[in-house]
């Protein structure tokens, strides 16, 4: 971004992992104005969206970008999400002006992570709303959504785990029991509370029967008040917004790894065979430099009667 400053054409479109889009365009006649469009993934059913973003992300964006970004309305087509970025507003000293572009680069988890951020202040603050144990339905992947139910003390996020390859959802099975193991060590005595079940878990009792259909079983995670405590908030609400690409990443390089060791294994066992093979060339060499004299049946019964 600060290279616009010189002033370019710039028409940009990419896609982030879980079907999050991007476009961003600059123009030479002003430098200093960015457009950026986000486009979030489709909600399944049971998630609610206002004006076609998740709650409270019109407020998130305000809170977190100030006079920098302006949101247009509506957004462009195909689009959940248009701003306008003054990079003129920026902060003037380079720390705060470095933190203000992550958070831009970042939008995607202020805009989708911005109703679990709600509820984690709440939880913070002992504000917590009347309706305990209320299921709230978030979208993190096209059609698919994890749950959050708020209570007074604390704060459980179940994500229901799906994988359309079926050596993925095994992989990623034995993943999860591993890190639920990995969470009882010594070291990680602070970490949230992790569990995995096959089946749904009680907190889920009243959500749809579509949204529970999960192959790689269900993960929940316990969040008090000291694990979104100050800085700890962001880090949080990344962490379970990005926590099915997380486990994805990770099922994938692992696939990788083992097929890298299979190669590896198949290109051994080659090898040992062809060191097997007979070279053709000695053994017929050898089979040529041999002789072989014919006996007659007198030459046959001479040398037997020398035996005797």
């Amino acid at each position: 971004m600060c290279s616009l400053e010189k002033g370019v054409e710039l028409d940009c479109q990419w896609i982030e992992f879980d079907d999050v889009r991007y476009h961003i365009q600059a123009s030479v006649k002003n430098p200093n104005l960015l457009v950026l469009s986000v486009s979030l993934p489709t909600p399944p059913p049971e998630t609610v969206f206002f004006g076609g973003l998740p709650p409270e992300a019109i407020e998130a964006i305000k809170a977190a970008y100030g006079m920098v970004v302006h949101i247009l309305d509506p957004p462009k087509d195909g689009f959940n999400l248009t701003v306008k970025l003054n990079l003129s507003k920026l902060p003037p000293e380079e720390e705060h002006r470095k933190a203000l572009l992550g958070k831009i680069a970042s939008i995607r988890e202020v805009v989708q992570g911005a109703p679990l951020r709600a509820v984690m202040k709440q939880l913070v603050s002992r504000t917590v709303k009347s309706d305990l144990n209320k299921l709230i339905s978030l979208v993190h992947r096209p059609n698919e959504s994890f749950f959050v139910v708020p209570q007074a003390e604390k704060v459980t996020v179940v994500f229901p785990m799906r994988f359309k390859d079926s050596i993925d959802s095994i992989l990623a099975t034995s993943f999860l029991q591993e890190f639920v193991d990995a969470r009882r060590t010594a070291g990680l005595g602070n970490a949230p509370q992790c569990m995995w079940s096959p089946s749904p878990p009680q907190e889920l009792k009243g959500a749809p029967a579509e949204a529970l259909l999960a192959n790689a079983g269900f993960v929940s995670f316990v969040i008090s008040p000291r694990h979104v405590e100050g800085r700890k908030l962001d880090r949080t609400v990344w962490s379970l917004s990005t926590f099915h690409a997380y486990v994805s990443y990770h099922v994938k390089c692992s696939e990788g790894f083992m097929h890298t060791r299979m190669r590896r294994r198949v290109e051994s066992l080659i090898e040992a065979l062809d060191r097997a093979k007979p070279d053709w060339k000695k053994v017929k060499k050898a089979v040529q430099t041999r002789s072989f004299k014919r006996l007659s049946i007198g030459d046959g019964r001479a040398s037997s009667n020398s035996r005797n």
